[in-house]
């Protein structure tokens, strides 16, 4: 399992990360304060604050890859 903090700021982010995220067959949940949804649901996504970052986590064996693909979206 891996975390990290991610921002999506637009309509076209969100879609994008959607669609890198539904290429992984492992579970990858986005969470905002006490609501977790999954990464692969744009509704589900819509549902959460997206004007703060969202914690990501990735429950995968090696997500070095998915964090490569997504690194624009990464936070500090």
């Amino acid at each position: 399992m891996k975390k990290t903090m991610i921002r999506l700021s637009t309509i076209e982010d969100v879609r994008n990360f959607v669609n890198i995220v539904a290429r992984y067959d492992c579970d990858i949940d986005l969470s905002s304060g006490r609501y977790i949804v999954d990464a692969k649901s744009i509704m589900g996504i819509f549902s959460l604050d997206l004007l703060n970052p969202i914690e990501l986590t990735a429950h995968c064996e090696s997500a070095d890859r998915l964090f490569e693909e997504i690194k624009k979206f990464i936070v500090a």
